[in-house]
């Protein structure tokens, strides 16, 4: 096979594999739903995912890329909704908002900031920056539990079929990213797959102890 016909068959399968991946948030929400509390959940990696997608939509469309354009535009979708369905559950909604609203209020100026400046190249450097650190935390996010886990040897509080499915699919955009030779891409989901390497390595470390959450 050529270069052109390995790449769109990587960008399939990573689109495909990236899809999966956000839909796993339902069995999450199903979870959380069923146990009526999100327990010891933090709702950050929601609302970083919401933020990163939306970002990744953006340089998707200042770089015409098809393949982040359409992923990203079902993910941001996705994203929102499991943030309202935290939101409903949580006992502790002011930090909620704190969080959503500080993250709107980047994306909402990066946006602008795109729209306004009259230097293309310039605007996709810096999103594509942006975007970059914010997969990183996004991939991070579930470490803000890791203290938890650490010390109640348990990973209950992490949520496993994001971590498991990240790792996976940052796997496949960072060689994605490789074959497009776009740093941008590539840089963020190599430390996305250490990253999310790191979180699983956590749960043969210390099992689970329950299939579901604890309500606090």
């Amino acid at each position: 096979m050529n270069g052109d016909t390995i790449r769109n068959l990587l960008a399939t399968t990573a689109s495909i594999s990236t899809l999966i991946q956000f839909l796993s948030g339902l069995f999450i929400c199903k979870m959380i739903a069923r146990k009526r509390g999100t327990g010891d959940m933090s709702p950050f990696p929601f609302i970083s995912g919401h933020l990163s997608t939306s970002l990744w939509l953006r340089y998707g469309l200042l770089i015409n890329d098809f393949s982040l354009i359409f992923v990203n535009t079902i993910g941001s979708t996705l994203f929102l909704g499991y943030v309202v369905v935290f939101y409903y559950y949580s006992i502790k909604r002011s930090m909620i908002v704190k969080q959503f609203t500080g993250c709107m209020l980047l994306l909402v100026t990066t946006v602008l900031y795109s729209v306004w400046s009259e230097d293309v190249l310039m605007v996709r450097r810096n999103i594509g920056t942006l975007c970059c650190v914010i997969t990183v935390v996004f991939f991070a996010a579930p470490l803000t539990s890791v203290i938890h886990v650490l010390k109640t040897k348990s990973t209950d509080s992490l949520p496993f079929p994001i971590i498991l499915t990240g790792f996976i699919v940052t796997s496949q955009w960072y060689a994605y990213g490789v074959l497009l030779k776009d740093e941008f891409i590539q840089i963020p989901n190599f430390l996305g797959t250490v990253l999310t390497f790191s979180q699983l390595c956590l749960f043969c470390i210390y099992p689970s102890k329950n299939q579901d959450i604890e309500v606090v």
